[in-house]
């Protein structure tokens, strides 16, 4: 139960109740914002194809969770849209940039993301690489440019944090690994935590922890907001890993089963299904346990924490 209190270290947080909280209506309202800033964040011109790609993509719905995270966190410090907004569409971004590789034959080798072809089976491989390669640029660019009210150190921290997030030491680290544990059925648990604390969880991290920078939040704070966004993130993979097995293709709007045809290790195939789906609630458990102090402007984490292992999706 979410203490009825507001830490008084929060400026001005917005205050729901846990009882009439509607958690559907609040991520719709937020991923409608989103999608508005993501519409206006890149124009069509020329040379037509790259834009054309980048938008068929980044356009292609989703969940939007990482910017959405990024909006709450900024508002549990009393931040608004003006100050996380940039961000949170950078967060996409990258994520959408993230996609578009994996999917790629030298990857995953999929045919189907968020429902639709994948990128390289519309503009063909070589642009769907330089679709992502200019994403992932633009992500820091639209940081920089049109953050408002923050001040450019804060904006700086959150460059690092991003960029921290994608490379060796986060998303592209835990690809390398993952890629070289194909086939491995000895591949251990260790391993496979590695593979997703960096290539699943490095970027829902940057989003939180970005959120909260962007607002003011001081050091006790990025430590709780850094565990709450691990744990969820290593929980949004195993039951990734779950839905994997157990959905079709069209409930998840990409090739289902594909893990089983590539051989890989997951967490369903090292501790089976009931024991994964204990092990993510557990980490739901940890990262709520984070962010309980600070009473009920705290909901909408703590929500979307429960949303994450009750997605069918």
């Amino acid at each position: 139960m979410v203490q009825n209190i507001i830490n008084p270290s929060l400026k001005n947080p917005q205050i729901f109740n846990l009882e009439s909280f509607d958690l559907c209506r609040y991520l719709a309202t937020a991923k409608a914002r989103v999608e508005k800033a993501l519409e206006a964040s890149i124009k069509v011109k020329y040379p037509e194809t790259i834009y054309e790609s980048m938008r068929y993509s980044l356009m292609a719905s989703g969940k939007r969770l990482r910017p959405i995270l990024c909006l709450a966190t900024c508002e549990l410090f009393g931040g608004d849209d003006s100050m996380s907004m940039p961000t949170a569409c950078a967060m996409e971004m990258v994520h959408t940039m993230s996609l578009i590789h994996d999917d790629l034959p030298a990857m995953d080798n999929d045919d189907y993301r968020r429902g639709k072809l994948t990128n390289h089976k519309v503009y063909g491989e070589d642009i769907a690489v330089l679709a992502g390669d200019a994403l992932l640029a633009y992500a820091f660019e639209f940081i920089a440019d049109n953050t408002q009210n923050v001040p450019s150190d804060r904006i700086l921290r959150v460059v690092s944090r991003l960029g921290r997030a994608v490379a060796a030491e986060g998303l592209v680290g835990g690809q390398v690994v993952d890629l070289e544990s194909e086939g491995k059925p000895d591949t251990t648990l260790e391993t496979l935590n590695f593979i997703h604390r960096h290539k699943t969880a490095a970027l829902l991290e940057a989003s939180v922890v970005s959120g909260g920078i962007l607002a003011g939040a001081d050091t006790e704070d990025i430590k709780r907001l850094t565990i709450y966004a691990q744990n969820i993130g290593l929980a949004f993979q195993i039951i990734d890993d779950i839905l994997d097995i157990t959905s079709t293709s069209e409930e998840l709007g990409k090739t289902a089963g594909k893990d089983i045809i590539a051989q890989k290790v997951t967490y369903p195939s090292l501790l089976g299904i009931p024991e994964s789906q204990i092990q993510a609630q557990n980490l739901i458990d940890l990262a709520k346990s984070q962010v309980q102090c600070y009473g009920s402007p705290a909901i909408p984490l703590m929500r979307i924490a429960d949303y994450i292992i009750a997605r069918t999706y």
